[in-house]
């Protein structure tokens, strides 16, 4: 998941679950907006690791450190106090009225929490054990970036914001759905741009249903009646439904993919069901064999899907198929190098691949689970060996 999210999702939560406050409100610093402060803050710190890319040349850390220490339920502990204990030497400076230390550690170790568990939603994997163990967990529920996950941690903040007090609550709500009109009109063509397009019809929807959100609530300003924490609690109470519904929809395409595999009488080695952007009804169905990776993509509001998965035709199914290079004296360099031994670690769905440049060779390593959205751009964590002619390593790493 990416940093945003998770800070909004800590700020939600905060405002939902433990009294807190807008951190922008016109009044000075209080104990609620310091609450939500330390709640957000909770919610980004794991993806502190990366700050070590910046002064690291290593470009294997993206899959040894990344989402490891800092994710790691066994430390989270550990950063819950050392975070909390920062926070009390900063208000006591600041001579600001705060939670007592062990509230915000509380505070502090369920925005940690929250980071974790939104990040094992993903397929990029969490080493969650680590440093017992560096396996990466992976629940493959959600896309990296899932923008209806985003709207759905963020519209309830700013709808307990609109709605807090009368003055000017008209204005508020109109510019409010403008904003956030304009907003799904910007991620549509986001969208477009990486190969996941939004149909016109889809925005249509969304503006109609930002304006019942943003302006219904306030005709005989309904939407006043309703309390801040309500109002962040059914953000809440939204996502978790949104989540399950994830869910369900990942359980129907797993079972899928594993019909495709029984039809294509395939050598399973692993199989996944991954989320595709830009809705929870496209996924990406995957299937390891010792020969290559088979690949489907599915939408899951297709009936001609499921009929043919539901019957023999499975020649009429379209797939795509990755195989594996043959052996060779290149491949076998290849994986003796440490780097390319972590990238096969890493990867889930690796394909490895060979070709000639000229007198060189090189060697490609891809993991289809990181799919090629658009065709004119390489797949995401390709690795490339190269060779000269007399069989030596000449480059090596990430294809750009």
């Amino acid at each position: 998941m990416d940093t945003i999210t998770h800070g909004i999702a800590g700020a939600l939560i905060a405002k939902g679950l433990f009294h807190g406050q807008d951190m922008f409100a016109p009044q000075p610093m209080n104990r609620r907006r310091i609450v939500t402060w330390s709640l957000m803050l909770g919610a980004i710190f794991p993806d502190s690791d990366t700050f070590r890319d910046i002064f690291s040349r290593d470009p294997m850390l993206i899959l040894t450190w990344h989402r490891s220490i800092t994710h790691s339920l066994l430390f989270l502990p550990v950063f819950a106090l050392a975070l909390a204990a920062l926070t009390r030497a900063f208000v006591r400076w600041k001579k600001w009225d705060a939670p007592s230390f062990a509230a915000l550690v509380g505070i502090y170790a369920v925005g940690i929490l929250s980071h974790i568990l939104l990040d094992l939603v993903t397929s990029f994997g969490t080493m969650i054990w680590s440093p017992l163990n560096w396996s990466r967990s992976a629940w493959d529920l959600v896309f990296i970036v899932d923008f209806t996950l985003a709207a759905l941690l963020l519209l309830p903040q700013i709808l307990a914001w609109v709605y807090a007090r009368r003055e000017k609550l008209q204005i508020r709500a109109l510019g409010c759905w403008i904003a956030c009109g304009l907003a799904a009109f910007a991620v549509a063509a986001l969208a477009k741009a990486v190969g996941a397009p939004i149909s016109f019809a889809t925005i249509c929807g969304a503006i109609v249903i930002l304006a019942a959100l943003f302006l219904l609530p306030a005709l005989r300003e309904f939407g006043l009646r309703i309390r801040y924490s309500t109002w962040n609690r059914a953000g809440i109470v939204a996502t978790l439904i949104y989540l399950a519904l994830v869910g369900y929809a990942h359980s129907a395409a797993l079972a899928r993919v594993k019909s495709f595999a029984t039809l294509m009488n395939l050598d399973v080695q692993s199989i996944a069901a991954l989320p595709l952007p830009p809705s929870l009804w496209h996924w990406d169905g995957l299937v390891s064999t010792p020969r290559g990776v088979y690949e489907i993509r599915m939408d899951m509001s297709d009936p001609v899907l499921k009929s043919t998965l539901n019957s023999s035709a499975a020649v009429s199914l379209e797939y795509r198929y990755y195989p594996q290079a043959n052996s060779n004296s290149y491949i076998a360099t290849a994986k003796l190098l440490p780097q390319v031994q972590t990238v096969l670690w890493f990867d889930r769905f690796p394909v490895i691949r060979f070709h000639k440049e000229g007198a060189s060779a090189v060697v490609e390593i891809i993991d289809v689970r990181f799919s090629q959205i658009r065709p004119d751009r390489p797949a995401p964590f390709t690795y490339q060996v190269g060779f000269n002619p007399a069989g030596e390593v000449i480059s090596q790493g990430w294809q750009k």
